[in-house]
């Protein structure tokens, strides 16, 4: 019987032996934990306009779009364009909810710490949101450098583009990515681009993000350096990041 591997034996990374050469994030909900935050904030203000709408409402038709998709749809709803304020007030309230309660995602910084291939970010959030939150949290410098947003591209989530962009530029060929993602818009987006797709389950539900292609659902980040094939022996008491000052 084959002996088991010690746990601090040091995992075989060379290339023939790695399933991806490159893991994309998605940054809300995957990085930062903050889908809650942002949709509450989101949920008020189209109280305030006559817009009646759930929490749950918000995660089965906003969330995962970009901003661009998600103010034309409160047009949709309200008939008329929305006060000309609107988009300001919400990102300066949700700038604030963030101040005060945005964290990284459970897990996450165990999971980075494990991860031995190269890693970017591909979000559905502007560069100066994505910089914010990162900061706000201690990982940007975990990704300075390696970050795009579907501002960079012609079109948002669900179409594959950002993906593409990301892969590109990190010279990876789609095959080899993988991408970790919490909505079904973006599980759509990453599939289309021809990648394999772990779908974080936590607020989303598993059905919904194999419905949409995710190949594997799980709901513990601490799990998915094992789930990528490719983990460094765990770290405990590993001092995380200093913050990055958000601007």
């Amino acid at each position: 019987m084959p002996s088991p591997m010690l746990p601090d034996t040091p995992p075989d990374t060379s290339p023939n032996s790695r399933p991806f050469d490159l893991v994309i994030f998605d940054c809300d909900g995957v990085l930062v934990d903050s889908e809650r935050l942002q949709n509450e904030v989101f949920v008020a203000m189209l109280h305030e306009v006559g817009i009646e709408i759930t929490m749950q409402g918000m995660f089965e038709q906003f969330v995962g779009h970009s901003m661009a998709y998600c103010m034309a749809l409160v047009e949709r709803m309200l008939g008329a364009p929305p006060p000309a304020d609107f988009l300001s007030r919400l990102q300066q309230r949700t700038f604030e909810a963030f101040r005060d309660g945005l964290r990284p995602v459970d897990g996450i910084v165990e999971a980075l710490d494990r991860i031995v291939l190269p890693t970017c970010v591909a979000s559905g959030g502007d560069h100066d949101k994505i910089r914010f939150t990162l900061g706000l949290t201690g990982l940007w410098s975990r990704f300075e450098g390696r970050i795009f947003s579907v501002v960079d591209v012609p079109r948002a989530k669900p179409h594959p583009d950002v993906y593409l962009h990301a892969a590109a530029t990190m010279g990876v060929a789609p095959a080899r990515c993988a991408v970790v993602e919490d909505t079904p818009v973006g599980v759509t987006a990453a599939v289309a681009a021809g990648m394999t797709v772990f779908g974080y389950a936590r607020l989303t539900p598993a059905a919904s993000l194999a419905a949409a292609g995710a190949h594997r659902r799980f709901t513990d980040m601490r799990g998915l350096p094992e789930m990528l094939g490719m983990a460094a022996p765990a770290m405990p008491d590993r001092a995380m990041p200093d913050r990055a000052p958000p601007r």
